[in-house]
This record gives C-alpha cells, sequence and structure tokens, in this order.
C-alpha cells in the first residue's frame, strides 16, 4: 500500500491513478492496409488508399498486428477474446479522413489481466504490487497536424494513420507518481521483450494518457481529469504530480473538479484544460459494417504462446536461483531485453572461468559506468560480449589484476582491441614471481620502519598501506593474492 499523501489545509488527500497506454504495434505494415510504418518518413510518403480513406476502399486486417497484441496479452496474464469486433468511434478531426476512428469498445481482444511492479526499483526487498489491467484492444492511429511549418497554416502528415495501436487500460490501482512510473517502466519491459511495441516514447510509438483523481482516504473515487499524450516517465509522473495537488487546491477552495480532458506542458511542468471529457455516446459507436468479428482459434492462440520469450520476471528468478546472483543484480539485468541478452552472450562466451557473479558485477559497475559516460547504450557498446568475456577470463586465471583489468578495459574502450592483444603488446601481465615480490616487500618494509612497529604494536589496519606501496612499486603487476601472502609472512615473521 502506497502511504503517498498530498497534505493539504484539511488533511491528508490520496491519489487515485490509472493509465491508458498507447502502444504501436511492430509491424511493417498498417492495422488496415499494406503501408510501410517507418519511423521518421518524409510526410505523406507512407500512405495508403485505405489509409486516405478514399472512396470504395475496405479495410484487410492485419494478421500480424492481431497476433501482436494476443501476445502481449499473454505475456501479462491476460484473458484472450477468441470472438472480438471492431468499432467506429465517430469524430470529425483534420488528421482523420474517415471521419471516424476504428476501434474495439464493447467486445475488445484481450480482458483482464496483470502487472506486477517493485515497489520501490533500487530495493528488491521492499515488495511487488499487482497492477490491474482491464483490457488491451486494438485500434488504428490518427494522422498528425504540423503546425510550425507555416505561419498561419497547419498541413496534415497521414503518414501515421491507420498505424496499429494496443490501448492498454489499466485498472485504477496505483496510488502515487512513483507507482506510476514503475507501471510504465515495467509495461515497456514486457513490450521490449514479448517484440510487439519498441517503447520509444520519444518517438511516439508509446504514449501514456493519464487519468488523475484525489480523495480523502477512505472515501469514494473522485471526479477524474485525464492528461493526453504523455510521451515519457518523468513527464507522467510530473503530470500526475501536478494534477493531483491542483486538485485538491480546487476542492480545498471550495471548488469543483470538472471531468476533462487535459495537455502537459513539458516546459512549464503544469496541465492546462483542453476540452470537456466526452463519454462512449458522444462517439456514436457502433460495430463498423465493412469488417467481420475476429474469432481466433486454438492452433493460433498456441502458435502466439509458443512463440513468447522467457519474460522478466521469470529470467530474474532464474538468475537467482540458478545463476546465484543478488535480487538487485538480478533484477536490473532483467529491466531491458537488451542488458539480458548482451549478458547471456558474455556469460556464453565466458564459458566455465567467468562466473555469473563476477561478470554480473562487471556488467553492472564497470560496463554501465564507462557506457553512461560516453553516452552510449548497451546494443552500442563498443565492447561486444565476446570482447568483455575475454578480459573477464584473463583476470579470472590471474593473467591480470582487478586493477590492471580497469586499465585493459579502458583501452578496449577506446581502441576496440581485445583484450589479450592489449597485454601482450602494452606487457601487461601481472608477475607471480615470488623473488620478485619478497625483494620489492623488503624495500617498502626498510623504508617505513616506523610504521612497521606500529603494525607490529597492533595496529592492523597499515597493512591495506604496506599492500598498496607493493603494488605501486611493482607498477600494478604483482599479483595480490601472494602479494598478501607474503606481506602476512614478512611482517609476523
Amino acid at each position: 500500500m502506497s502511504d503517498y499523501r498530498i497534505h493539504g489545509a484539511t488533511g491528508d488527500w490520496e491519489v487515485v491513478i490509472g493509465l491508458e497506454v498507447h502502444a504501436q504495434v511492430t509491424s511493417k505494415a498498417k492495422l488496415f492496409s499494406g503501408a510501410a510504418t517507418a519511423f521518421g518518413a518524409e510526410p505523406n510518403t507512407q500512405v495508403s488508399l485505405v489509409d486516405a480513406a478514399m472512396p470504395g476502399m475496405l479495410p484487410v486486417p492485419n494478421r500480424e498486428c492481431i497476433r501482436q497484441a494476443v501476445r502481449t496479452g499473454m505475456a501479462i496474464d491476460a484473458a484472450i477474446n477468441k470472438w472480438s469486433r471492431f468499432d467506429r468511434k465517430n469524430y470529425f478531426y483534420a488528421d482523420l479522413p474517415q471521419g471516424y476512428q476504428i476501434s474495439q469498445l464493447y467486445h475488445p481482444l484481450v480482458g483482464e489481466g496483470r502487472i506486477e511492479i517493485a515497489l520501490d526499483e533500487k530495493n528488491p526487498d521492499a515488495g511487488t504490487k499487482a497492477i490491474g489491467v482491464e483490457r488491451i484492444h486494438v485500434e488504428q492511429d490518427a494522422g498528425k497536424l504540423m503546425h510550425d511549418q507555416h505561419p498561419t497554416r497547419s498541413y496534415v502528415d497521414l503518414n501515421r494513420s491507420g498505424v496499429a495501436l494496443m490501448e492498454i487500460v489499466s485498472k485504477p490501482d496505483m496510488r502515487s507518481p512513483a507507482e506510476a512510473g514503475a507501471y510504465v517502466r515495467k509495461l515497456r519491459t514486457i513490450l521490449r521483450y514479448v517484440g510487439s511495441c519498441d517503447g520509444n516514447m520519444e518517438e511516439g510509438s508509446m504514449r501514456a494518457d493519464v487519468n488523475v483523481s484525489v480523495r480523502k482516504p477512505g472515501e469514494p473515487f473522485g471526479t477524474r481529469t485525464e492528461t493526453k499524450n504523455v510521451n515519457s516517465v518523468r513527464f507522467v509522473m510530473a503530470a500526475i504530480e501536478y494534477e493531483a495537488q491542483r486538485q485538491v487546491d480546487v476542492l480545498e477552495s471550495g471548488g469543483t473538479i470538472v471531468q476533462e480532458t487535459r495537455l502537459f506542458d513539458p516546459d512549464k511542468g503544469v496541465t492546462r484544460s483542453m476540452r470537456s471529457k466526452e463519454d462512449a455516446h458522444d462517439y456514436r459507436y457502433f460495430p463498423d459494417p465493412d469488417l467481420l468479428p475476429l474469432e481466433l482459434d486454438d492452433a493460433f492462440l498456441e502458435e502466439c504462446r509458443a512463440s513468447l520469450p522467457e519474460l522478466p520476471d521469470a529470467k530474474r528468478t532464474r538468475y537467482e536461483a540458478e545463476l546465484g546472483l543478488s535480487p538487485y543484480n538480478a533484477a536490473v539485468l532483467t529491466a531491458e531485453a537488451e542488458t539480458a541478452r548482451w549478458f547471456e552472450a558474455l556469460l556464453a562466451a565466458g564459458g566455465d572461468k567467468v562466473t555469473a557473479k563476477a561478470a554480473s558485477n562487471w556488467v553492472i559497475s564497470d560496463l554501465f559506468g564507462a557506457l553512461n559516460r560516453i553516452g552510449k547504450d548497451i546494443e552500442s557498446s563498443p565492447v561486444t560480449p565476446a570482447q568483455g568475456a575475454e578480459l573477464l577470463r584473463l583476470i579470472a586465471d590471474g593473467t591480470i589484476s582487478n586493477t590492471l583489468g580497469k586499465q585493459v578495459f579502458e583501452i578496449m574502450l577506446e581502441t576496440g582491441e581485445g583484450a589479450e592483444a592489449i597485454v601482450e603488446a602494452r606487457g601487461l601481465k601481472q608477475t607471480s614471481d615470488t623473488g620478485a615480490i619478497e625483494a620489492e616487500i623488503a624495500k617498502v618494509l626498510a623504508a617505513n620502519e616506523d610504521k612497521v612497529a606500529d603494525y607490529r604494536g597492533g595496529k592492523d589496519k597499515l597493512f591495506g598501506f604496506f599492500v598498496g606501496q607493493t603494488m605501486k612499486a611493482m607498477a600494478g603487476k604483482a599479483n595480490p593474492g601472494i602479494v598478501n601472502e607474503l606481506l602476512k609472512k614478512a611482517l609476523n615473521g
């Protein structure tokens, strides 16, 4: 249960949140036509006669779009409706050539499901919360109005017209901006694992309508507002925070909340009124006369289920149980499908010498730190999984120390060379020559007789100083294990 509250003059208020996420279906063609769906194409270059609503054009459902929506439903343990139907949602807008949108109001493709979110994504021990999903229905997108191309006119780009969307409607189960942010991130992760949407919110292929109301804890739901087309997790959270506070201020000053559609201004961090909220009857929904109902057979459903990958929650559980990873490491490595794939390729290339624990720690600290510094994601990493495995093998077998490993990794990032080639060319091999190490230890102890006396007098923490001095004298190339062993012998002898 979230303890997030807005502290008003009349007491505490609870926030009630539901999200309608529009996710663009991964498909090379649109929902009812064969037109392309590539992002960033020149305006009006991906428009068929169906998308432009030319007279006599009839829609034909794209099987792949239906398949992807079904697979998404299965991934969130939702009910799949073998019989569903398309409806016409009638409204006029300049970017909607048909004068209606083909959607699914009364009989959606996917029924109730659930998404498990972490209550604290940085602390896996904080527990989880199940957020209910009411439905997933399939619908076509509208086009796009372009207001910045001319001082007095707006232009219409119909490239997006007819693109397949999944509208994923949550139940009003979220009680804080943080829970809403965790829900959107988890949903995006699932979509990317399944491959049904790329989740690129900055490109508009995933956007959220944010429903917010407030109430005194324990009271019935209040009147909600809907903030449309919010296109980042951060903005979703900011819109909720602002809108909830606005509603509390209105109610505490004696006003009432109007059920309306609002827009979020990311530059100012505020929501503003757009139009009064419509009800279903305002759109005059009725079954689309050009489309037969969808009827799914068992073979199709079995094929959809068989095509699902291992999903993030199952993968995280396996990483903990089979690989012995900590809950935190397992959660970080499974948060994105690309990260999990990279990590598994690293393990496969590492063989028996590279442990899962060592590999996970290296990916999360060294690799992620470097990628963050150079502004790249794991898919564009200059170091491949095979190269990473080669480096970890050299550390595991004692060829180089952890400290030298960090130096070698930096050179790998800059040059793209393999770890073995770098170690050979630059003479970075770790030495386990006990004679050479003992000689340096003798010099260090002779130069620090006062500290030797202090150590032998009970100041055990000085041991680290002697290790550091010895490693420095040997340019970091001494085997740390042997240095420790020989130092103990020399100091305690």
